[in-house]
């Protein structure tokens, strides 16, 4: 059963049910004898219990209550209106369910009915043109512009709707376009100068002549860096093309070995601690949780010493906690300075609710930083 149709039709059950205790309540207490009484009584309820039915009947409920007084009047000669409730309520659902011929051939029929009535008890024609107006034409009237009013909102309602589509388009053609063209950037200068630093490490690199291993290795670890930011570089260049495919998946916790041994390649010893039970956390966060990494090993890198960087994940029921410490260098960048590097650690954190703390130990020399991201609780 159609979750909307059911109350329309209890309302509809209760709409009949109120004018057959209405209309027949006049009729009992109208002091006609008693057969006449129990006659009017019985037509005017079935006539009421009409009003039940579904609204493409409601031309012919109107015909029926049209009927009932004219029956009454011309079989008794009583001058009663027994379903004035009915006769109301049938011109409004003519006025409000039905179009076209239907809906004035109901208003006609209706008004023809009281109209004759009311001369035919003795009443002058404005005062029959005035029951007619009132029993027969309001209700009609009110009926229509409920049906309007109600086709007015949805009309408002679809018009909005549009318009919200509309406007959501073209925020996304929008950012797809501003997108493209941060795309086309990357890949015409930055991808261009990346290789050109790996071309150029890799020249130099064989230019050298033997012997020099400690410069030959540095050299290298340019080229392996400037291949590994190329890959980064193709990753963010599909994602921002909108490809989500397998090869555009960016970097996660999976691809940190990687990541470590280039820092290692780097000349700069860098160790991975993972302590606790390893969880499986959200994409979105796995692959925060590979740029914060990427993040701090880059500032030791920049402004620690060559005692290298050691970083951990510690894994607990309800937090992932990534700890990273290294030995600040001489004249290092840490202090005194806006630091970028934190400023994104901090801000990739706050995206999932996560806590970052970070500055130089007691001992003056050792800087660190800590992230911390709430977790759902494991289930035993």
């Amino acid at each position: 059963m159609d979750p909307i149709k059911l109350p329309l039709k209890h309302q509809s059950r209760l709409v009949a049910a109120v004018c057959m205790v209405a209309d027949a309540g006049f009729v009992l207490f109208d002091g006609n004898p008693p057969w006449v009484t129990a006659g009017v009584l019985v037509v005017t309820l079935a006539v009421d219990a009409l009003l039940a039915g579904p609204a493409r009947l409601s031309g012919w409920v109107a015909v029926a209550q049209a009927a009932v007084p004219m029956i009454i009047l011309f079989t008794t000669g009583l001058r009663i209106y027994a379903n004035d409730a009915g006769q109301l309520i049938a011109g409004y659902r003519a006025g409000a369910w039905l179009r076209g011929a239907p809906a004035w051939a109901s208003l006609g029929v209706l008004s023809a009915s009281l109209f004759s009535c009311a001369l035919f008890m003795g009443a002058g024609l404005a005062h029959a043109l005035l029951v007619v107006a009132k029993a027969a034409l309001l209700p009609w009237l009110v009926g229509r512009y409920t049906t309007a009013r109600r086709a007015y909102l949805a009309e408002l309602e679809k018009r909005s709707e549009m318009e919200r589509r509309d406007a959501t388009a073209a925020v996304t053609k929008a950012i797809t376009e501003e997108r493209s063209a941060i795309a086309r950037d990357l890949h015409d200068v930055i991808v261009h100068h990346v290789s050109a630093i790996g071309l150029h490490a890799g020249a130099a690199r064989l230019g050298l002549p033997d012997g020099n291993t400690k410069l030959a290795g540095s050299l290298r670890s340019v080229e392996t860096s400037s291949r590994a930011a190329m890959v980064d570089l193709r990753h963010l260049l599909d994602l921002l093309h909108g490809d989500k495919s397998e090869g555009a998946r960016q970097p996660g916790l999976d691809n940190l070995d990687e990541l470590f041994e280039n820092v290692r390649a780097a000349g700069t010893p860098a160790r991975l601690e993972v302590r606790g039970q390893h969880r499986d956390v959200p994409e979105s966060l796995d692959i925060t949780v590979y740029r914060i990494i990427q993040e701090m090993l880059t500032n030791a890198l920049r402004h620690g010493d060559s005692s290298g960087v050691m970083v951990t994940l510690d894994y607990t029921p309800d937090s992932l906690t990534i700890t990273a410490e290294n030995t600040a260098g001489s004249g290092n960048g840490h202090a005194g300075s806006v630091r970028r590097g934190l400023v994104g650690i901090r801000n990739r954190a706050g995206m999932f609710a996560g806590t970052t703390r970070s500055g130089l130990e007691p001992d003056g020399r050792t800087w660190r930083t800590v992230v911390t991201f709430p977790l759902e609780v494991s289930c035993p």
